[in-house]
């Protein structure tokens, strides 16, 4: 039996415990460093342990979100934008501008989460829809609509009706990033599976993927640190 697993996507490492005297199946998450242990009682089979897992896929990403401090975006202080972190300031007009390393936004104190999200949203959509549609073609499938929302447990979906998903907190990754997540949901155009032959397809559109696995792997919840 191998010693560890990976559930999801961005990958979740699960470091596998087997324990003849435990009963059940146990998940622990460290508040030291964030590993994630799966006990094992005597008997277990890997399918039995995966399913285990991937059915707590959930709680392990709200949880592993949680040990980072949330951050209430405020004027002066800074915010990831395409993988770097840029300082809000108080501009006026009604478009959210960046100008070098200053990202400009007209807006109250009260207001500025809102406007924050609307614009993430915005890029959200101008890209992604983009980069699903130029991946989509370099398959030679065709693909639904696309609907954006601010998910914990994935950073993007594909329906069996060919309709994708993509959390909007992706533009606070790197440019790079936000494209191999388009290209991993295009390819379930064709995979609705994680197979080899769907990371092949993967291969195929977006060769060296591996950095941005990497990137979300390592860096996903501080995604979610920010209160917008």
């Amino acid at each position: 039996m191998t010693e560890t697993i990976h559930i999801g996507t961005p990958p979740i490492t699960v470091h596998l415990r087997p324990n003849i005297r435990a009963k059940r199946y146990t998940l622990r998450i460290s508040n030291k460093d964030g590993k994630i242990s799966l006990t094992l009682p005597r008997g277990a089979k890997m399918q039995e342990a995966c399913e285990f897992a991937k059915a707590q896929e959930g709680w392990m990403r709200k949880h592993l979100a949680r040990q980072l401090p949330e951050i209430l975006p405020a004027f002066g202080e800074q915010i990831l934008l395409d993988g770097r972190l840029v300082t809000i300031a108080k501009a006026t007009g009604r478009r959210v501008v960046l100008a070098g390393d200053v990202l400009n936004v007209s807006a109250t104190s009260a207001q500025l989460g809102g406007k924050l999200r609307g614009f993430y949203k915005t890029l959200a959509r101008e890209r992604l829809v983009i980069a699903s549609e130029r991946y989509a073609d370099a398959l030679g499938v065709k693909m639904g609509r696309v609907t954006l929302r601010d998910t914990r447990s994935r950073w993007g979906s594909c329906t069996s009706a060919g309709n994708l998903m993509y959390s909007w907190r992706l533009m606070m990754a790197p440019p790079s990033v936000q494209d191999y997540v388009a290209a991993h949901e295009a390819c379930h155009l064709i995979e609705m599976n994680h197979s080899q032959a769907y990371w092949a397809l993967v291969e195929q559109i977006y060769p060296n993927y591996q950095p941005q696995r990497d990137w979300l792997r390592k860096n996903g919840a501080r995604l979610h640190q920010y209160l917008l």
